[in-house]
């Protein structure tokens, strides 16, 4: 049995889109259906002359995207220099989206916060995914923390039913 301190034995961990200059990347769809809670970490690398990858996130009623529509959010945690230092900082996020730093040379890291219950369930969506927009010299990765299993945890992240 795991230490109650590991983060592994608590959350779910999910690549959503290795680190890439995007161009028409989709990052995957996961199902919150057996998850009451996702940290999304989205970090970048720029090089020069760069264009910032445009962030919003997307709901849908399927793990394949069917019914995909916009998910609204208002805050995320940014550290757009994480070569001084580590610290987040809660920034306000307007019209649902936000762009990461696009200095050149910097690398850093935001993350999302997102309650399974944000989403519009009652239309039936239950899935997510972050979308990102095309770039120019800023590599960025997504990975997904899904946390707060629900009927005992342990479930598969892409399934759309309630199985393991």
């Amino acid at each position: 049995m795991g230490s109650s301190l590991r983060q592994v034995d608590k959350v779910k961990i999910v690549p959503a889109l290795h680190a890439s200059v995007p161009s028409s990347s989709t990052p995957k769809y996961v199902s919150l259906k057996n998850y009451g809670h996702v940290t999304v970490v989205v970090s970048f690398k720029n090089a020069t002359t760069v264009t910032g990858s445009a962030i919003t996130l997307k709901q849908a009623t399927t793990v394949a995207g069917a019914g995909e529509k916009a998910l609204a959010f208002d805050t995320v945690y940014a550290c757009a220099d994480d070569a001084t230092s580590v610290a987040l900082t809660e920034t306000a996020v307007a019209s649902n989206t936000f762009t990461p730093d696009a200095t050149n040379s910097k690398t850093g890291l935001y993350v999302i916060e997102i309650e399974a219950s944000k989403l519009d369930v009652a239309g039936g969506f239950d899935c997510f995914r972050v979308a990102t927009a095309n770039a120019t010299a800023q590599t960025i990765e997504v990975t997904y923390l899904l946390s707060g299993p629900r009927f005992g945890g342990g479930h598969s992240a892409f399934a759309d039913p309630l199985v393991d």
